[in-house]
């Protein structure tokens, strides 16, 4: 129900604001009250600057008016857990009584309710969401930005451009829904693929289709903590400069498979042109300077399987383990792989190591190129 005559001065809403600009926000704030948005999360929009995003509440759920309390009741999840789902999806907490949940919580609310029906506990359910939360909140602070693009233009009033924001997240942002849950479909289609492929092989089934082939990754060393302290569009810009430039140092016949977030594949059939694009890559990097984080790699050789411009097997997971315990501005490869180029490369014993995944322990070996190559 919209609540009215709000005396938005007396509420300290109209503070140092004069002439044109009072003006305008008083607009602003009444066009926000006819919309049946509250006085308590008018007042949180101002503090945090965001009055004009009050138009496009109602696509994105609508104002908060539920408190934990009611969500609880409503969906027959107890009020621990639902604060506890918020803060592993990054989300602000609300205290008891606090009307900061919507109805689309509700939904949410149901979901996990019926996860732990089929079997989830509830750390299971919260671990989904951390994830959720963590990928999803970067693809939230891109988009939000877009329907301003669309529409922002000189000379707008505050009004002005709350009502155009609104209409274009109106006509944008329910196309989300079929585009994230095709985007995520495509993912868990791979990973399962990945999945069986990995339990054939541990099992000593056969991969018909497979093929030799030798693959590396490359991941930014550092990018969570840098996600922490920059914005994401300046994340943004490092993995599409890391794309560019695996892309760009790819030695045929190695090509760049995928870029995932901080990580580039490469694969070659030829295990000498892998490791010269990889080695490559390290450096290049480095010449990056300061600004660019540092690279560190890893490498396998190994029968994989083909798919969709893809690879899955052994050698795809063993080098995906070995990166994540490279040093930064090192190349890393298992003992196949060093053998198959053994006489082309200065190799360095680096240990053996138990990697997450595989059996037994890995004897893993530095790339260097030769003295005076």
């Amino acid at each position: 129900m919209a609540t009215a005559g709000i005396d938005f001065q007396a509420e300290g809403l109209l503070d140092g604001l004069d002439g044109e600009q009072r003006s305008e926000r008083l607009a602003l704030l009444r066009h926000l009250e006819s919309e049946g948005v509250a006085l308590t999360e008018i007042q949180r929009r101002s503090a945090a600057g965001t009055l004009i995003l009050g138009t496009a509440d109602r696509v994105l759920g609508g104002p908060p008016h539920l408190t934990a309390e009611q969500v609880s009741a409503i969906s027959g999840v107890d009020v621990d857990l639902l604060s506890a789902a918020r803060r592993a999806m990054g989300l602000p907490g609300a205290a008891p009584g606090e009307p900061a949940f919507t109805d689309g919580d509700v939904e949410a609310a149901r979901m996990i309710r019926l996860a732990r029906a089929a079997g989830l506990s509830d750390e299971d359910v919260l671990d989904l969401l951390r994830v959720l939360g963590r990928g999803l909140w970067a693809a939230a602070e891109t988009l939000r930005a877009l329907p301003i693009k669309l529409v922002l233009r000189a000379g707008m009033t505050e009004l002005e451009l709350a009502e155009a924001y609104g209409r274009a997240v109106t006509e944008l942002y329910p196309l989300l829904n079929p585009v994230v849950d095709h985007v995520l479909r495509q993912h868990l289609r791979y990973a399962t693929q990945s999945q069986v492929i990995s339990e054939m092989e541990r099992r000593g089934g056969q991969l018909p289709g497979s093929r030799q082939i030798s693959v590396c990754f490359a991941d930014l060393v550092g990018f969570t903590r840098i996600g922490e302290e920059v914005s994401p569009p300046e994340l943004g810009r490092l993995a599409l400069r890391l794309e560019t430039m695996a892309g760009d140092l790819a030695v045929a016949p190695t090509r760049l498979v995928k870029t995932i977030g901080d990580a580039a594949m490469l694969a070659s059939p030829e295990p000498q042109a892998l490791l010269d694009s990889a080695l490559a890559l390290v450096a290049a990097a480095e010449i990056e300077g300061e600004e660019f984080p540092q690279l560190r790699a890893g490498a396998a050789l190994g029968a994989a399987l083909p798919r969709a411009g893809d690879w899955y097997g052994r050698p795809v997971n063993i080098a995906s383990r070995i990166t994540s315990i490279a040093r930064p501005g090192s190349l890393l490869a298992e003992g196949e792989l060093r053998s198959a180029a053994a006489t082309d490369y200065a190799w360095s014993f680096a240990g053996e190591r138990h990697l997450r995944g595989v059996r037994g322990t890995v004897a893993l070996f530095r790339a260097r190129h030769l003295p005076g190559t």
